[in-house]
């Protein structure tokens, strides 16, 4: 491929990913000092080369009775894989496909089920075209961001998640990097919970700072590059976690 992605062609793909929906041309010519003409040009032209491959919902099927969304992983032969990739996105429910570059479990396919019978039903349909499923789980929730680095400079940083965990009765834990200009940063545990930035819900139940291991009391700090390990009483949301990360 021969077309050359520049700065122009990084921020449209940021905004994009960000939210297709209500991205204007205008707005972004204005930050990139060129006419909308040519955003909506340069749209076309990724779109052309394959860069921008389609703008897709973002469903949240569980939210709808009765249904509930799985992830295969799947083994399909090296010289098959493209093949069999093609012959699962036939499969009713089947609504993502990804090839990832390995030996085994190199199908992750995403399905939707209106009941654990319609999933038993895709997952023989997939067992019938030549696939090997190697694990499955329901997927809980899904989060997306648009690539920081194709971003502006003052562009939203959300925490860093390093491991999550659900636990029995909808409770979760959350580890996670606070990021830098998160709106925690320099207040008491005591304080965040006052200015109404942790739910009563959360529990922040330890701090890891520069490789110690703290024990979290009112009276502690959260700073910039800390561990934070956070239990909810309830799923947690991805507006409660926003307080960790850049506003």
């Amino acid at each position: 491929m021969d077309y050359r992605v520049d700065e122009i062609d990084k921020r449209i793909l940021y905004y994009l990913a960000e939210d297709a929906r209500n991205t204007a041309a205008p707005a972004i010519a204005d930050e990139m000092e060129v006419t909308a003409a040519t955003i909506r040009n340069r749209i076309g032209e990724l779109e052309a080369q394959g860069i921008l491959r389609g703008y897709l919902a973002d469903i949240d099927y569980k939210s709808i009775e009765g249904h509930v969304t799985y992830q295969f992983s799947c083994t399909a032969p090296i010289p098959d894989r493209d093949r069999l990739a093609q012959a699962a996105m036939e499969v009713s429910g089947v609504v993502t496909v990804r090839e990832l570059m390995t030996g085994t479990s190199n199908l992750a396919i995403t399905v939707v089920g209106s009941d654990t019978t319609d999933i038993s039903r895709i997952a023989g349909e997939l067992s019938d075209i030549g696939l090997q499923i190697e694990d499955e789980s329901v997927i809980e929730d899904e989060y997306h961001q648009p690539y920081n680095p194709f971003g502006p400079e003052d562009a939203p940083v959300g925490p860093s998640l390093t491991d999550f965990m659900s636990l029995a009765g909808g409770a979760e834990v959350a580890e996670f990097t606070v990021s830098e200009g998160a709106a925690i940063a320099g207040l008491t545990i005591e304080h965040a919970v006052e200015e109404g930035l942790l739910a009563d819900e959360m529990l922040v139940v330890g701090v890891e700072r520069d490789g110690d291991v703290l024990t979290p009391k009112g009276e502690t700090d959260i700073q910039t590059g800390d561990v934070v390990s956070l239990f909810s009483k309830t799923q947690l949301e991805k507006e409660a976690l926003e307080v960790f990360g850049t506003q």
